[in-house]
């Protein structure tokens, strides 16, 4: 099973890809998707739909794991990030992928073990968990891998109770 985790943001959008062999978890690939300064917001949802489309169609992920929308302070931002959850959202679907979605303290629970964790304690589970050489940068990276591994977790759990045929 291979899981790509999505952090969304206009700016900058984590991705990490995670595959479970031997029931054990395989780094693939991680990184960000940074639109360049000065493009419009179109453009950078376009460039955000163009990578996805891209890792999907190298990595073959069997689902999708993304950030829920969580209320901010500010509307403008909540509905910028809504629309980067729309185009990647679109993109696993065309491809036939389905979608989970998981909030930011049940990503940061099942990783750390509290849902109030901070992003470097998350970066520093990620290296331990995963067994890599380095702490995964930037945060938003080390966020998509946490998004990553929470479906895995939720998805052997819900194996273990006989939830899924």
């Amino acid at each position: 099973m291979i899981v790509l985790g999505i952090d969304p943001g206009t700016r900058v959008t984590g991705y990490g890809l995670i595959e479970i062999r031997s029931g054990q978890p395989h780094t693939i690939d991680f990184g960000c998707i940074r639109p360049p300064r000065g493009a419009s917001l179109s453009e950078c949802y376009t460039i955000i739909f163009d990578a996805v489309v891209e890792l999907i169609a190298i990595h073959q992920p069997d689902s999708l794991s993304i950030e829920t929308q969580y209320v901010q302070k500010n509307p403008a931002s909540a509905m910028k990030i809504g629309m980067v959850r729309g185009v990647v959202t679109v993109a696993a679907t065309k491809a036939g992928i389905p979608v989970y979605e998981y909030s930011p303290t049940r990503a940061k629970k099942a990783v750390v073990g509290t849902g109030s964790a901070s992003k470097e304690q998350v970066q520093h589970m990620m290296k331990t968990l995963l067994r890599l050489a380095d702490i995964p940068k930037p945060a938003d990276a080390a966020d998509a891998l946490a998004l990553a591994l929470c479906h895995i977790q939720s998805v052997q759990s819900k194996l273990n109770y006989g939830q899924i045929l």
